[in-house]
């Protein structure tokens, strides 16, 4: 007997407008079963499908109103990792969302107070799969469920900015912001207008590319003492180079302490400290002998160690033998003043030579005790008195000027070669 295939448009219209309705909530499929109903379309097997359009209209009218959205897109990648998952609802309130890693934690998030939308509480971790769970409810108790998967942004995709300073420091005047990208930045102005740096002051700061990988901002000036300085971070999503986005949005604060320069001459061999304008101590020096001098320049002390190694060999200090020139295990109260390895430190090894000689292989040395116990030398003294982002200016001395990019001296341009370098 030959087999008809029964086509019933009436009950395809009514399934459409089913789909319609629903706006895409209720999805049927495999809701009937036509091989069953090729023996003619009559009898038993007209009835069962009579049976299934009454059934499939009943769940079509009984199913939640409410209307849940995921974002990103399922099967989404090089998703961003900090606001770029969320969860929304019309038409209904959230009651419970799960977002877990590929390992099955769960990632802790927050539904709103009212109910309609969804969030992680903290940054997603990169180059990660995560699937997003989701369930609501309408007015009349009926739930929706949602789900998603997503995959964030690799570190080969990915850029971020150290940055300097911390969060919540309190500096000296001469501290730039200094970030350094992990990837070279191509895309210059879209990272620089990521980026916003203001002070209470005031001032108008302004940032200057070093490289491909090192941007610095500062004011015109010294920052105002006792003012607070914001770093705004949006760069999330930011392109930076050719298929490397930014992943970073949060706001930075530090505080600007009182204002401190320190004026290191090395011909006369005395230090000039100054706070607020007004000399508060004078102190005998050692800087760089006449075969390594000191550098000359503003100088910024980025980083403070009560008691620290330093080896001749790390900055190019060797002997025939190629081991170090000095190797000092114990050095008090040493501040970094450059990358290259100058430092302002406490002496306990040189005798006779403070406000006499320079002996040293670049350094600015201060009278000191072994161990760094002593308060009352003049090493202590200036340790105690000092902070990051604190100026040493250093003149008079037969060598060049130090270069901006080495340490955090970029105060050694002037404002028009400053501003030259900014992509903003």
């Amino acid at each position: 007997m030959e087999k008809r295939v029964i086509t019933n448009s009436k009950r395809r219209k009514g399934l459409t407008a089913a789909s319609v309705l629903l706006g895409g909530v209720l999805v049927l499929s495999g809701c009937s079963d036509d091989a069953k109903s090729d023996g003619g379309g009559t009898g038993a097997a007209d009835g069962s499908k009579k049976s299934q359009e009454q059934s499939d209209a009943a769940a079509a009218k009984d199913t939640s109103k409410a209307r849940i959205e995921i974002t990103p897109k399922a099967g989404a990648t090089n998703v961003g990792i900090n606001n770029d998952a969320k969860v929304t609802v019309a038409d209904g309130k959230l009651t419970e969302v799960k977002l877990t890693d590929a390992a099955g934690e769960e990632v802790k998030g927050t539904i709103s107070a009212d109910g309609r939308s969804w969030q992680p509480d903290g940054r997603l971790e990169r180059a990660t799969v995560y699937k997003i769970s989701a369930t609501a409810q309408d007015a009349e108790k009926r739930s929706a469920h949602e789900n998603r998967s997503f995959t964030t942004v690799s570190p080969k995709n990915s850029f971020i900015g150290n940055f300097t300073p911390e969060d919540g420091s309190t500096v000296g005047v001469g501290m730039p912001v200094s970030l350094r990208f992990d990837k070279a930045i191509t895309n210059k102005k879209a990272v620089q207008d990521g980026i916003t740096v203001t002070s209470s002051s005031g001032q108008e700061v302004v940032g200057h590319w070093f490289d491909s990988q090192r941007l610095d901002f500062r004011p015109q000036e010294y920052w105002k003492g006792n003012s607070t300085v914001t770093m705004k971070l949006a760069l999330d999503g930011v392109e930076g180079a050719d298929g490397v986005t930014g992943v970073q949005d949060k706001t930075v604060k530090f505080t600007v302490g009182r204002n401190q320069v320190s004026t290191v001459d090395a011909k006369t061999k005395q230090m000039t400290v100054t706070q607020d304008g007004k000399v508060i101590k004078t102190i005998p020096i050692s800087a760089g002998s006449p075969d390594n001098p000191t550098y000359n320049g503003k100088m910024v002390i980025s980083e403070k160690f009560k008691e620290t190694r330093m080896d001749g060999s790390t900055v190019g200090f060797t002997d025939d033998d190629g081991k170090g020139e000095y190797d000092i295990k114990d050095v008090p109260h040493a501040m970094r003043l450059s990358t290259s390895g100058t430092f302002i430190h406490g002496n306990y090894w040189g005798k006779g030579i403070f406000g006499s000689a320079n002996t040293s292989h670049g350094c600015v040395g201060l009278s000191d005790a072994k161990g760094a116990n002593d308060p009352n030398t003049p090493g202590a003294w200036f340790f105690n008195n000092s902070m990051v982002g604190d100026v040493v200016v250093v003149k008079n001395s037969p060598d060049k000027t130090i270069k901006p990019d080495n340490g955090l001296n970029g105060w050694n341009l002037d404002w028009s070669q400053w501003t030259a370098g900014s992509e903003a």
